[in-house]
């Protein structure tokens, strides 16, 4: 039987290296010595950085030019023996003669960039290595459950091998240049849309679409329609509506709830404008051709359906990366509902495993720099209020939920509380989506059409009866 032979600090095997490519980096130095304006390419182009390179002497020499270039000064062979010599490092680089002698070691100096790319390339090795070799180490001496060193590790493996968007401690000065570059796109094209889209214009008005990073929690009372309002962002971003024609959205929506045939149906029926009941009994026959049309749209919509009924927080974080990894341009996770959420550890309270959860989620849409909407349970104590509105205090296990979260939206519907005398729903009603807090932004309340028939929500503006909008 083959065995896996242990990981040693050389690099898996007692006679080699980590990986490295010296002749690479002798190259990059050389050609930056030989036409400053490299520099710049190295920088912006490859990213490279100091500690990209495996020598330490390498690393001092490309820290200096970087100093060099700060102050807008010469970067040469001259000026950089000068800097090192003034650090107190040009002995430890093999002094001038070394730094005069890189110019020769470059076969062509506008090959830099493809040089650069070999420095950085041979580094993320490096720091593959690394953390697999600390995977390793843990192995025998961490604590928790094996799903959570799991979890731990393949984190640390999608940081290297997506470390170019990790942040490092950035000056404001650099912030705000990008910023301004940001802002004077958006004015000059006159986009207020800077994040993901729900579909529904006020709500979009007011958050400028869910933005990068968040947290974003859709809170409401069971039967008020919290599950539809999900679809129908998810619907409505998958299929490019309100995207202020950047196209479609791509989508992971996960239900702990309702199978992904019945996600299917409820897309169906809202996109075809056909009641739900209809679609269950396969009485389309007079609507086949709205089913057909809508069914066409819907199987181009970037939409992934995970119906898992046990999903624990790490389960969920591992499916994302990898999705992201094949779907790199992944917009936004759904996550149905909140309390449905396997707990991790059992032994803790329902106030701490809810607290986990949330927490999980806000670093995961921070890790992948996407917007997460979780979607969540209200106490039922709010009924006992004369005002149901929902707020803040009503969140189940609220502490937790409200601190981790970057918007927290409820949904009412004075209808659920004041139905028809035989029971039923008005198929047309209004409905408020309370925003309750919005870290960077305002709060309020935005007004939609509540439309039972098709477990729809529509902005208020736009009303629709017997399937034709008006």
């Amino acid at each position: 039987m083959a065995t896996i032979a242990p990981l040693h600090q050389d690099g898996g095997a007692p006679d080699r290296l980590p990986p490295q490519d010296i002749d690479a980096e002798m190259s990059v130095l050389g050609a930056v010595l030989i036409a400053q304006e490299a520099l710049s390419n190295l920088q912006v182009e490859v990213r490279l950085r100091p500690d990209d390179f495996y020598l330490p002497k390498h690393a001092a020499i490309f820290r200096a030019m970087l100093t060099l270039a700060d102050r807008s000064e010469p970067v040469d062979a001259l000026t950089v023996a000068a800097e090192l010599d003034r650090q107190g490092e040009i002995q430890q680089v093999g002094g001038t003669a070394y730094i005069h002698s890189l110019p020769s070691s470059v076969p062509s100096a506008g090959h830099v960039s493809q040089y650069g790319q070999i420095v950085r390339d041979r580094a993320q090795l490096r720091r593959l290595l690394a953390t697999l070799r600390g995977a390793e180490n843990e192995v025998f001496t961490f604590p928790g459950s094996a799903r959570e060193l799991f979890d731990r590790t393949e984190a640390e493996i999608y940081r290297v091998a997506h470390e170019e968007a990790t942040s490092e401690l950035t000056r404001l000065d650099e912030v705000l240049h990008t910023e301004i570059d940001k802002l004077e796109e958006l004015s000059e094209k006159g986009i207020a849309l800077t994040g993901t889209p729900s579909g529904f214009k006020d709500l979009d008005d007011l958050t400028g679409g869910f933005q990068p990073g968040n947290l974003l929690i859709l809170a409401a009372r069971p039967a008020m329609g919290k599950s539809a309002l999900a679809l129908n962002i998810a619907q409505n971003a998958t299929l490019g509506k309100g995207t202020e024609g950047r196209g479609p959205v791509p989508v992971a929506l996960f239900s702990l709830e309702m199978s992904r045939v019945e996600i299917a149906h409820r897309m169906l029926g809202a996109e075809a404008k056909i009641s739900g009941d209809a679609l269950r009994k396969g009485q389309v026959k007079s609507d086949w051709r709205r089913v057909l049309l809508a069914s066409e749209k819907l199987s181009k919509a970037p939409l992934w359906i995970d119906d898992s009924s046990d999903l624990g927080i790490h389960d969920l974080r591992a499916k994302v990366r990898r999705l992201k990894g094949k779907q790199p341009d992944l917009g936004l996770v759904i996550v149905d509902y909140l309390q449905l959420m396997r707990a991790e550890d059992s032994r803790e309270n329902r106030v701490l495993q809810i607290g986990a959860m949330s927490r999980g989620l806000k670093l995961l849409a921070g890790e992948l720099q996407m917007p997460v909407i979780a979607l969540s349970q209200l106490s039922r104590r709010l009924e006992e209020r004369t005002d149901k509105r929902p707020m803040l205090s009503d969140l189940r296990e609220s502490g937790s939920i409200e601190q981790d979260a970057d918007v927290v939206m409820f949904i009412y519907r004075e209808s659920v509380y004041d139905k028809d005398d035989d029971g039923s729903e008005a198929p047309v009603d209004e409905a408020e989506l309370i925003i309750g807090k919005h870290r960077n932004g305002p709060i309020g309340t935005i007004n939609l059409i509540w439309q039972a028939q098709f477990a729809k929500f529509m902005s208020a503006e736009r009303r629709t009866y017997g399937g034709v909008e008006d």
